[in-house]
């Protein structure tokens, strides 16, 4: 089935092919093409170009008149099977209290994980189910969900399997990994390197087993995991087939980016404090920088410093951190939005970064990131709009009028 989408005003992220992520002064351009076709045949984009080489061999036909085309959003770093919400945490910073006061006080990520415990999977699969209807409207096409609420083998699991059912039953096209060092668990209060061992000897291999997880992930900060720790869990990850992707100075810099770039980590991600040693270390290798810029709005941290990152010729993705108590929103319009309006970064840098640059970050980049030939067919189709900058003017409008993912509306 070929369907033709015509009289598009501006067909974006258009690129015959794209063999590397884009870096530096390359982010500032976004090609496009203005009073466009897009031709798509099943699942796949097949052929694109002006209107004046409109192909008229087609089944079905959609116009666009008026309208602008965008490939999917590809959000790379979520938390979106969690059980209850952190409202109250909220309040709590409102009055004061700082990121790791309320965690002292059995808040933040142990909150959620007694109340994950204590859910049953399918309460879990149905909340997740409904966030994730959420964020396809929304236009995102890509994702990446994250466990990292269970802290057990059993619950780590339970989340995985919920991950599971999730890609078995949209069409998103969704990445998963296993977050067992989120933090320490109740039981193994005052053993840390106990908890350490368990991920290593235990929770990794059996993970690694179930093949329910492309990725492993572990909070290498200040009163988490140490350099070392995150280290040997990396290590172990390797050893077993399965890619790193690391949380990382969120809160404070202690040479974790030099670790993750030795051990060839796939993306370090929040990146809210940035030195000169870490520019320079990742100067050096190949893992992705990737922002989170709506965790930084919520509670009020400092933002990436995305100037600093591309001036150094690095590439840039931005992602959002949807979960329940930093960051409870996964729409990619904002997060493009607060890219552009706190951290400076261009609209075209931006949707470069939530694009073409964030397939990279999740290695999906031979099917998705840009209108390539040969792509899947995962885009959306914007309101009437004067010009793609509405989307980050208009932050708090949703201008997506419908979303198209392997070809099919949904």
């Amino acid at each position: 089935m070929k369907t033709l989408f015509y009289n598009i005003k501006e067909l974006f992220q258009v690129r015959e092919n794209n063999n590397a992520i884009l870096i530096g002064s390359e982010m500032k351009e976004l090609p496009s093409i203005k009073n466009a076709f897009l031709l798509i045949e099943n699942d796949t984009i097949i052929a694109y170009g002006s209107m004046e080489n409109a192909p008229t061999d087609f089944d079905q036909s959609v116009d666009v008149s008026g309208k602008m085309i965008m490939p999917s959003y590809i959000d790379s770093h979520t938390h979106i099977v969690y059980a209850g919400n952190r409202e109250q945490e909220f309040v709590d910073r409102i009055n004061g209290l700082s990121y790791d006061e309320i965690y002292q006080r059995g808040g933040g990520i142990l909150n959620s994980v007694e109340k994950l415990r204590n859910a049953s999977e399918e309460e879990l699969y149905n909340n997740a189910a409904q966030r994730l209807e959420e964020l396809i409207a929304l236009g995102t096409g890509v994702i990446e969900i994250k466990s990292g609420y269970g802290l057990s083998l059993k619950a780590e699991l339970k989340m995985l399997r919920v991950i599971k059912k999730l890609q078995e039953n949209y069409p998103v096209k969704i990445k998963s990994t296993f977050l067992g060092a989120h933090a320490i668990p109740p039981e193994f209060k005052g053993n840390q390197s106990g908890f350490v061992e368990a991920i290593c000897n235990e929770m990794i291999p059996e993970i690694a087993k179930s093949g329910l997880a492309d990725y492993v992930d572990a909070f290498l900060e200040t009163g988490y995991f140490t350099v070392d720790e995150t280290r040997k869990i990396v290590q172990t990850a390797t050893k077993y087939g399965l890619k790193s992707k690391i949380h990382v100075n969120q809160f404070t810099a202690i040479n974790g980016i030099e670790m993750c770039v030795e051990e060839n980590v796939l993306s370090v991600d929040h990146l809210e404090i940035v030195t000169d040693e870490d520019i320079k270390a990742l100067q050096k290798g190949n893992t992705i920088p990737v922002a989170l810029p709506t965790c930084s709005y919520f509670i009020s941290i400092p933002y990436t410093p995305a100037r600093k990152i591309l001036e150094a010729n690095l590439p840039l993705v931005i992602a959002s951190d949807y979960n329940p108590g930093t960051t409870p929103s996964g729409n990619m319009n904002f997060v493009v939005a607060t890219a552009c309006i706190k951290m400076k970064m261009t609209p075209e840098e931006a949707f470069n970064a939530a694009t073409l640059n964030a397939a990279y970050a999740l290695e999906v980049d031979k099917d998705y990131g840009s209108i390539t030939v040969g792509k899947k067919a995962s885009f959306f189709i914007t309101n009437s709009i004067h010009s793609i900058y509405a989307i980050p003017y208009n932050f708090g409008s949703n201008l997506i009028e419908s979303v198209y993912l392997n070809g099919k509306k949904q």
